[in-house]
């Protein structure tokens, strides 16, 4: 049987986004593996999946930092597997991962083994700081020859990597692909569950759903509504991470501990995107976001900032309204004009639910089962 490893720094990032790219190698006739940290995956019902998933499961602990000594032991034991498995094709994900499998495999591809890359949006694109294409941009370059497939998420990237990159081929996907028919459904009770999240049918309500982190940038909305004066616009922000406790000060600070909800990590996302008015995605840096389709699909407008990935779905005064990532006053005005134009809020929310489709997971899973056969050859 054929043999192939599935690379990522993190295994929450498998067990989140490669669960179908798991699938479709499977019924190519592959034996999957996976190499990541999988200590940190923190919802039981993910590691069940990737349990039940079938994926052979190889512990490395690498580390985000490109600079941590850590790395050094993860390029060493990934020589190691591949040396050991032999695998026939190898997909790595994720800036470390994908740098490091692919200096682990360069000698393997001279024997057969097809090294395929996907970019998760590059770290280097139009308005990016500069020390970004300092670092990163040559790295991405240099790897770029020891990949046989290289697939980007979003149209920006892929006419970049067209232009500037070397890799054996370049292809684009729309995404990891959104699960639609999980969306959507009208059916919920809003009343009760607005009433269980602490708002009621009078409020608009705002929500985000994503790791709360510097890049997600939270902070540009937290201060936006801060300038709308409209108690009834009541905002939730779904996640956790490194920034939560800073983000609480900030509401604090500004007086709005009544109209900003912290819900911490939900599985029951699907229920508050429907529950919810208007999706908030004001980040200063992202692939493509798959929260942001889910809402599409849930058939919400958006007010996102106007950069590269979100830029392929997210058109002003269209799909909702789009801003610069700092301006909290362009923030506040889209805000302001979602909540007093129902009508007009509403045709996006329609609008969205059609555009979602051109990310749905059959179109994603077509194109990678594509490619992956053609990479078998």
């Amino acid at each position: 049987m054929k043999k192939a490893l599935v690379v990522a720094t993190v295994g929450g990032f498998i067990a989140s986004f490669e669960l179908n790219d798991i699938k479709l190698l499977q019924d190519i006739g592959y034996e999957v593996h996976g190499a990541s940290d999988f200590t940190n995956i923190l919802d039981e019902r993910k590691k069940q999946d990737l349990k039940e998933s079938g994926l052979i499961q190889h512990q490395i602990s690498f580390a985000r930092n490109p600079f941590s000594l850590a790395n050094i032991m993860a390029y060493k034991r990934l020589k190691q597997l591949i040396r050991e498995e032999q695998f026939d094709l190898i997909h790595c994900h994720t800036p470390m991962g994908g740098v490091l499998a692919r200096l682990a495999a360069a000698k393997y591809r001279k024997y057969g083994t097809k090294v395929l890359y996907t970019a998760h949006g590059f770290h280097f694109f139009k308005g990016a700081p500069l020390k970004n294409w300092l670092i990163y941009y040559p790295v991405e370059k240099i790897c770029a020859h020891m990949t046989d497939v290289l697939i980007t998420i979003n149209k920006e990237d892929y006419a970049l990597a067209r232009k500037k990159m070397k890799a054996g081929r370049i292809e684009y996907i729309p995404g990891v692909g959104v699960e639609l028919e999980m969306f959507g459904n009208k059916s919920i009770d809003r009343v009760e569950k607005r009433k269980e999240l602490g708002a009621s049918v009078n409020d608009t309500i705002l929500v985000s759903v994503g790791e709360l982190n510097y890049n997600k940038n939270h902070q540009v909305i937290i201060k936006a509504i801060s300038k709308i004066d409209n108690i009834h616009v009541k905002y939730w922000l779904c996640g956790r991470g490194e920034r939560e406790e800073s983000l609480h000060k900030l509401v604090d600070s500004l007086s709005l501990n009544n109209r900003i909800f912290f819900l911490g990590y939900r599985t029951d996302v699907p229920t508050i995107l429907n529950a919810a008015d208007i999706f908030c995605f004001p980040s200063r840096r992202e692939g493509l976001g798959i929260a942001a389709i889910e809402a599409m699909a849930s058939g919400l407008p958006l007010v996102t900032s106007n950069i590269h990935g979100i830029n392929d779905y997210s058109v002003n005064n269209c799909s909702g309204f789009s801003c610069a990532p700092d301006d909290i006053d362009g923030f506040a005005k889209s805000i302001e004009r979602l909540c007093r134009d129902l009508e007009n809020r509403n045709l996006m929310g329609e609008s969205n639910k059609d555009r979602a489709k051109e990310f749905d997971i059959q179109v994603v899973s077509l194109l990678m089962e594509r490619i992956y056969k053609e990479s078998s050859m």
